[in-house]
């Protein structure tokens, strides 16, 4: 019997991608489930790249990080709903905050590998309908009440039922492993790494102001579809300044000395969804698309957070793109002044600024901050926590375009649980 060949690896582009408006919690899109957000971007994607013909993409991919037991499908559900041949195949990925730069990834390596010619990943969050679970003792006693075998035992069971039983439980934002929520961890951070309340406010200003340049100069416009009476992220404050930052209380760390991270240099609750088309360079060619880049590389790590933050911070919650980059970096023989763009998550202005001293500790070169989330990121747009790596590669991907030549772009992004997913976008 002949041995099986391997299949040449081909190269991944980017057509473009689509998002709503990022909104705060609790705000407009209050009502609206991962599901309506998810079709609404991928229906924007349909309609700006004429997807609607039978088999036009091989799948979806897509995730969110909070989920309600009627998501348990939401990628396909999500592609029933939509304006895409219903019989697209689709299915979920989660990694938490990395979880639309890994679906990018899933899909990516299919069209690598010739297994398809065009996919969408992606992914949405909603903050505001987040699912409410039944009480854990409740439930236990609604498990033994349908466990029994007779009425009696029934009743017996459900005598167990107390007023404060009828409490739900409500997701929270802590790791399991440590009961810290993401902000406290990125405040042990920040501490170990010294990093001051000034450059975190620096930062988020920052965000702020070249957010609010990117849609002044219309660059948002193919990437960015309406939805529920936004056209904008909400979050977006364009007279944003260090000064104004500087008024702000700390909410995080507060058990230490100074603390640093405020609501402004911090990620708010964020609604939204956003997702990316991908295709061999065949299929592009075939329906007349010129790509906006290539995806060429990627990398993920982990840190062991519990003992890490415990010991001294370095290897933080947040601090997994620290190694992943390194990396990521000598497997393809590139440094850090090789990138024209930098595109790193604004989870928190702190873990932004504790990752770029943590790669220049391993020997990388300084980012210049000219070329740093030159359009804006996560600090200005809000943080949907699944949609936020497919904004990324859209953006990183349509920001390469605009600069008319060939490019880099490093992207990097941190998750929950010790987690980072990061990957290198390139314009020949």
């Amino acid at each position: 019997m002949s041995a099986l060949l391997a299949p040449a690896v081909r190269r991944v582009a980017i057509i473009g991608g689509t998002r709503v408006p990022f909104a705060r919690s609790d705000g407009p899109y209050a009502t609206a489930s991962n599901q309506d957000m998810l079709t609404a971007a991928l229906d924007g994607l349909v309609e700006r790249y004429g997807l609607e013909g039978p088999g036009a993409v091989g799948e979806f991919v897509a995730g969110a990080v909070l989920k309600h037991s009627r998501d348990f499908n939401l990628a396909r559900e999500t592609v029933l709903g939509s304006r895409l041949d219903p019989r697209t195949p689709a299915y979920d990925i989660q990694q938490a905050c990395g979880t639309g730069l890994q679906a990018v990834v899933a899909a990516a390596n299919k069209i690598a590998l010739g297994q398809a010619e065009a996919a969408v990943a992606g992914g949405a969050d909603t903050a505001s309908d987040a699912p409410l679970g039944v009480n854990d003792d409740l439930r236990k006693v609604l498990l033994e009440a349908r466990r029994a075998k007779s009425i009696g035992a029934r009743l017996k069971a459900l005598a167990k039922v107390r007023p404060g039983h009828l409490v739900p439980d409500i997701p929270r934002n802590a790791e399991p492993r440590t009961g810290l929520s993401m902000g406290e961890h990125a405040a042990v951070t920040a501490r170990a790494w010294g990093i001051t309340r000034e450059a975190q406010d620096e930062l988020a200003a920052t965000s702020h102001q070249r957010l609010a340049a990117a849609y002044d100069r219309g660059f948002f416009q193919d990437l960015v579809v309406p939805f529920r009476g936004l056209d904008r992220d909400q979050n977006l404050r364009p007279g944003s300044t260090p000064e104004k930052l500087a008024a702000l209380k700390p909410v995080f760390g507060l058990d230490g000395p100074a603390p640093t991270m405020t609501a402004g240099n911090s990620t708010p609750l964020t609604d939204g969804a956003a997702v990316v088309l991908l295709a061999s360079e065949e299929w592009a060619a075939a329906r007349g698309l010129e790509p906006l880049a290539h995806l060429t590389a990627y990398e993920t790590a982990a840190v062991d957070f519990p003992h890490g933050d415990v010991a001294d911070g370095e290897d933080g919650l947040l601090m997994a793109p620290a190694y992943a980059v390194p990396r990521m970096l000598e497997r393809t023989g590139l440094g850090l002044g090789d990138f024209d763009l930098v595109e790193v998550h604004e989870a928190f202005a702190s873990q932004v600024l504790a990752t770029l001293a943590a790669w220049e500790k391993r020997g990388l070169d300084p980012v210049d901050r000219a070329r740093l989330n030159v359009a804006g990121s996560s600090l200005a747009t809000g943080h949907p926590f699944a949609a936020t790596g497919a904004r990324i590669v859209a953006t990183l991907a349509a920001l390469l375009a605009e600069r008319g030549g060939p490019g880099r772009g490093l992207i990097s992004v941190c998750a929950a649980g010790g987690q980072g997913v990061t990957a290198i976008v390139e314009r020949s």
